[in-house]
């Protein structure tokens, strides 16, 4: 059956494919006539220029959805292949400025690791600034539309900007097939329930930290929707941090590695950066929206009304805030 469908799609694609051409050549030699019979050149040189103007849009696009050619990953360092892949990773890793021999014509194994030490921790950098944002547009804006496209959008530009300081030359189709990558390893892609508790564990700690229980406002009252909050902000990071640190395990990799070894290996380092990125947003969160609570009164909450239809985004968090609010008091009270 899916031969069947197959076979059915490229006929039907190479008849659709034909049937523009053909059509398209037509109009091009219609036009063409008519301009013959203006001016007697005016005809070949729109045919000349046409066609010089498909064949650099031809290579252009050629060139935009190109792959590098790539040597074969090697099995250990020791493998032969290694000198080739060498070859290939020091020829397209830009130099890092703070490398200690960056002008060095021979370049081994221990320069490579040197300049990708360097270039994992402006990774980390940059990982952990774009994570520090998607804590607050999780928590803000969890279960918004807003929110979601936010943190979708902010992740793609994450590993992007890994992708572009681990290589000199940008390949359209390498950036998607490691955008995909990324995407397959992040934890619910391809669901295994004996995975969930070890991604949810970190998640868990960093919410219930020390400054949570310190900071809350009201005392009990409004614990489980100060939890909702951090908890969001949480996952939010955690994804985050797991998208940078994969993507750049991605870009590094020197040698064939398991699949279930980078997978754990990215979950222990993203849990600690997640620690480290809780424990400086959750006072922030706990101190602005405890402030922001006692300047509005909590029976500001009563006249706060729905929003209409292209009111915008910052009245869609607010009025989703206290709805949210104003559910947990119910529940409480």
């Amino acid at each position: 059956m899916k031969r069947k469908a197959s076979l059915f799609l490229s006929a039907t694609v190479a008849a659709i494919s034909l049937l523009v051409v053909v059509f398209i050549a037509n109009q091009f030699i219609a036009l063409a006539g008519h301009l013959n019979s203006l001016h007697p050149a005016a005809g070949t040189f729109f045919l000349v220029l046409s066609s010089a103007v498909l064949l650099f849009s031809l290579y252009t696009g050629r060139r935009f959805f190109s792959l590098p050619k790539k040597p074969l990953l090697p099995a250990d360092e020791n493998a032969k292949a290694m000198a080739a892949y060498l070859a290939y990773m020091t020829g397209r890793l830009p130099i890092h400025p703070m490398h200690p021999e960056p002008s060095k014509n021979k370049k081994d194994q221990r320069w490579l690791r040197a300049n990708l030490k360097l270039l994992d921790t402006d990774s980390l950098n940059i990982t952990r600034q774009i994570a520090t944002r998607n804590f607050f547009v999780g928590a803000f804006a969890q279960n918004t539309s807003y929110g979601t496209t936010t943190s979708l959008l902010n992740n793609l530009k994450l590993v992007w900007n890994i992708y572009t300081i681990h290589n000199h030359d940008q390949h359209f189709r390498e950036f998607i097939a490691l955008a995909r990558s990324v995407y397959e390893y992040l934890p619910l892609s391809d669901f295994k329930k004996e995975d969930i508790q070890a991604h949810i564990k970190p998640i868990i700690q960093s919410a219930f930290s020390n400054t949570l229980s310190s900071l809350l406002p009201a005392g009990n009252l409004l614990a489980p929707f100060f939890l909702n909050l951090f908890l969001a902000g949480a996952t939010n990071t955690y994804l985050s941090c797991l998208a940078g640190i994969i993507a750049t395990r991605h870009c590094q990799t020197m040698t064939c590695e398991d699949e279930r070894e980078i997978i754990q290996q990215s979950m222990f380092e993203a849990s600690f950066m997640l620690k480290e990125i809780v424990r400086e947003c959750n006072p922030i969160l706990s101190v602005t929206i405890s402030n922001a609570i006692k300047k509005a009164g909590i029976e500001s909450l009563d006249t706060m009304q729905s929003p209409s239809a292209g009111s915008g985004m910052a009245k869609e968090i607010v009025s989703h805030l206290a709805s949210s609010l104003k559910s947990m008091l119910k529940e409480n009270g």
